[in-house]
């Protein structure tokens, strides 16, 4: 895998996704976090101890950076979640329908 430095603490993999350099978290993972629990830097270090205040604030403004394409980024996977909860839920609906036919017990 190749990837490369764009800014201090920032690296782009061979697919163009950020990542926090020396940590195993995207960029986006980071955003996700902040956006979902409204956690500001600070909050975020006490919450993921093992990142720098560094390395959040150089996540954070590649994202100010970049605004628009992980916001797009975070629709589609958010989209993406969603049918594949709905689609869960179908299969589990099913299974209980078909649960006492596969016994031999009729509801």
């Amino acid at each position: 895998m190749s990837s490369a430095i764009v800014a201090p603490h920032i690296r782009l993999d061979d697919k163009g996704r950020a990542w926090i350099d020396g940590t195993t978290m995207k960029v986006v993972e980071l955003v996700t976090d902040k956006v979902a629990y409204g956690w500001g830097p600070e909050e975020l270090h006490r919450q993921l101890p093992h990142i720098s205040m560094a390395q959040i604030h150089a996540a954070l403004t590649y994202y100010y950076d970049h605004k628009s394409e992980i916001d797009t980024e975070i629709e589609q996977t958010s989209r993406e979640a969603a049918k594949l909860r709905a689609k869960s839920t179908a299969t589990a609906s099913l299974r209980r329908k078909l649960r006492p036919l596969s016994t031999g017990k009729r509801g």
